[in-house]
């Protein structure tokens, strides 16, 4: 049987390695034959910033190393991948997403560069983001709207939004996202992908830029829980320069993350579905969303899951009181810029200034004109760390008391809005309902699944929270749904995907 590159699997590509019938040559070819297709041309979902020069040239190396040796460099051997804009790459254009950084070369690899090269993995492209990560949306000064394969009038979500429209469009085999509010999350709920969070630190952060040290977090964005697993995998481990990856000992984490996907894993499991993360049925934008996550829910009780109401109702007093975006993240910001001495500004307040960002990004202005430049300046700003801890007490209290082997809740209130409806301020950074912060400021690892689509075809993704360092168990119970539900399809609203 011939291999088709559509919808294909890191099992299914490196089978067919083994088998002779394709080679990393060939199939790196056939997706930056896509990207010239369909990113700038068809459908032009504008999710690819900057190729890999070095691409083909890695896979012609990979194919020649086996053919002599028979054996693969790593676990991900030849498996093409594409990475957010937000990590440096040596010799690669990185902009991090802003207009005002354009045209810096980093000549040192982030971490998780060597980790995917190491690996055995091939990078091919940089994807898009809006600037610094500072969004839930896909657009940017940069490179515009990135769109949804699935409705292209749509955003395709932020801040990893290149990288949910690459992958959801099978322009490589899994993607790398960054996650600091719901980077990740968010735009794999619109784009009909597995998205996973991990407790901050269990990835090293060395040459991503931040938006918030305490939160950020790279991690994998995949079609399937299984590649999402062997991606982190690749991903995970003590870094001495980052100081965070200190979770990584404490996680003690053992083997694979693949031994925990079972396709029973729900089958007695007894999850909570928390009330306060469901917006209003009256609400045109939000009915839409509840009853495919209720339907969602439905599925996982036939899967033999024990469904169980929770409620938590100062949940958006603890989000309110524990943001730190204003308090915190014009600091880490201008430290990340002071740190590279070819980048052209060195604050976030010159950047401003310039007027070189996308002015529908109100987190930028708020972030200098309310901002401190020292977070202990912020009279509020232990108060709000102390709150940090108390939510997680609290999420995790509630887990623990009810015996639960989770908590979930749709990712966001409402559908992936309109390109039209953002560029109208429909909706803000600052006013947008994404339940995507209840983990995030909270410090606890949390798993978008694909749970379906609503009557007009948009996708919608389900949202799982479990205690720290159980990045195995939202895995093992992420994978029972997805066997149980197959809600994993690629776009059929472009016919030219």
């Amino acid at each position: 049987m011939a291999f088709a590159l559509e919808e294909t699997t890191i099992a299914k590509i490196q089978e067919a390695y083994k088998a002779g019938t394709l080679s990393c040559s060939t199939l790196v070819q056939g997706y930056l034959d896509r990207f010239a297709a369909y990113d700038q041309s068809g459908p032009k979902l504008n999710a690819i910033v900057a190729l890999n020069p070095k691409a083909l040239d890695e896979a012609q190396r990979l194919d020649e190393q086996f053919a002599r040796d028979r054996r693969f460099a790593g676990p991900l051997h030849g498996i093409p991948v594409v990475v957010k804009d937000q990590a440096e790459m040596e010799g690669v254009p990185t902009s991090f997403g802003s207009a005002a950084l354009v045209g810096y070369v980093p000549e040192a690899d982030a971490a998780i560069i060597t980790k995917l090269k190491e690996a055995g993995a091939v990078i091919i492209a940089k994807t898009t983001m809006p600037d610094f990560a500072a969004s839930w949306f896909g657009y940017g000064s940069v490179h515009g709207d990135t769109r949804c394969p699935y409705s292209l009038e749509r955003d395709s979500g932020g801040s990893s939004g290149g990288t949910g429209s690459a992958i959801a469009a099978n322009f490589a085999a899994i993607g790398i996202g960054e996650d600091t509010g719901g980077s990740i999350r968010l735009p794999s709920s619109a784009n009909n992908l597995v998205g996973l969070r991990v407790t901050p630190g269990l990835i090293s952060r060395v040459g991503l830029s931040p938006l918030l040290v305490l939160q950020d977090t790279a991690g994998p964005m995949a079609r399937t829980v299984t590649d999402a697993a062997i991606l982190l995998d690749a991903l995970v481990g003590y870094d001495p320069r980052d100081a965070y990856t200190t979770t990584f000992t404490i996680a003690n984490h053992q083997g694979s993350y693949t031994r925990h996907l079972k396709s029973n894993a729900l089958m007695g499991a007894r999850v909570g579905v928390l009330k306060e993360g469901f917006g209003s049925d009256s609400d045109p934008d939000c009915s839409q969303v509840n009853e495919v996550i209720r339907a969602a829910i439905d599925a996982m009780s036939d899967a033999g899951a024990e469904i169980v109401e929770i409620s938590l109702p100062s949940v958006s007093e603890l989000i309110a009181d524990t943001s730190l975006y204003i308090s915190q993240s014009r600091y880490d910001l201008d430290t990340f810029l002071k740190s590279r001495p070819k980048l052209r500004y060195k604050s976030i307040e010159e950047i401003f200034k310039s007027g070189l960002y996308d002015k529908n990004l109100d987190l930028i202005p708020a972030l200098v004109e309310m901002g401190p430049l020292n977070p202990w300046d912020d009279p509020d700003y232990y108060r709000k760390l102390a709150r940090c801890a108390e939510f997680q007490r609290l999420l995790v209290d509630l887990i623990a008391s009810n015996k639960l082997s989770g908590l979930c809740y749709p990712c966001c209130q409402v559908l992936s809005p309109s390109i039209e409806e953002l560029r109208a301020d429909r909706w803000t950074v600052l006013s947008y309902p994404t339940n995507t912060t209840i983990a995030a400021q909270s410090w606890l690892p949390s798993i978008c699944l694909p749970a379906g689509f609503s009557q007009g075809g948009v996708p919608v993704g389900l949202e799982m929270i479990a205690p720290p360092y159980r990045e195995g168990d939202l895995l093992g119970l992420g994978y029972a749904f997805e066997q149980h539900t197959h809600w994993r399809r690629p776009p059929t609203s472009c016919p030219e995907l």
